[in-house]
């Protein structure tokens, strides 16, 4: 298997494994009447994205997640042939994991997806700001000391559990079109999916230009 493959495939992989472990505690915790708790669905999905990176983000970055994937490329540190692929893989991870969890609770309406308990603009603006942090946060970790590289996946997965605690009652906390579009196509819920494929991929934008202007050079860096 050819390293691009490889990369595809820890993608589609630890994206199949982020929706499965963080929506399937969703569906688990309305099944039991709350046994997992919004505490426990926030944590879900900081431990696994923070598992992820240990497992396979030496193969291929761990991003998880397009916008995470589109703002490495606007940063330059990125090549554009694998945007697509590095997508694709990821909302197909998504959607098989989705699969997999329609296949066992069938009777659950939304299989975790994303939809605004508030108002779509709230929930908009929140997700444009979760996932300019968690990108923020993404491109200072993710290069300089040695140190500071270890601890990468720590700082992203208590960025990501932090700001599930708060915003998801509000908006889902998703920060992530493939995790809100895997739920959405399989459980055909559609009516605020724009929210969450437009508003963290303007997030990671901004997050780039935040990033150039505060780390400067060093934003477009790796090493």
């Amino acid at each position: 298997m050819t390293d691009n493959m490889r990369k595809l495939a820890a993608e589609c992989f630890g994206t199949y494994a982020l929706v499965f472990a963080g929506t399937g505690a969703i569906i688990i915790n309305d099944t039991t009447a709350g046994t997992i708790s919004h505490v426990g669905v926030a944590l879900t999905f900081g431990l696994i994205v923070l598992a992820m990176i240990y497992s396979i983000g030496d193969v291929s970055g761990c991003h998880l997640n397009p916008a995470v994937t589109i703002g490495f490329f606007i940063s330059k540190r990125f090549g554009g042939k694998m945007v697509l692929p590095y997508i694709l893989s990821q909302v197909s991870g998504a959607v098989l994991a989705s699969l997999t969890l329609r296949a066992m609770f069938s009777e659950h309406l939304t299989l975790g997806a994303t939809l605004p308990a508030g108002s779509q603009f709230q929930s908009f603006v929140l997700e444009f700001i979760l996932t300019l942090v968690l990108m923020f946060v993404i491109l200072s970790v993710s290069n300089g000391s040695k140190e500071q590289g270890i601890l990468a996946g720590v700082a992203i997965g208590a960025v990501i559990t932090l700001e599930a605690m708060f915003g998801g009652p509000i908006s889902g906390a998703s920060m992530n079109p493939a995790r809100s579009i895997g739920p959405a196509l399989i459980a055909m819920k559609f009516e605020a999916l724009w929210i969450y494929v437009v508003a963290p991929l303007l997030g990671a934008g901004v997050a780039v230009l935040l990033c150039k202007v505060i780390r400067g050079k060093d934003c477009c860096s790796n090493n």
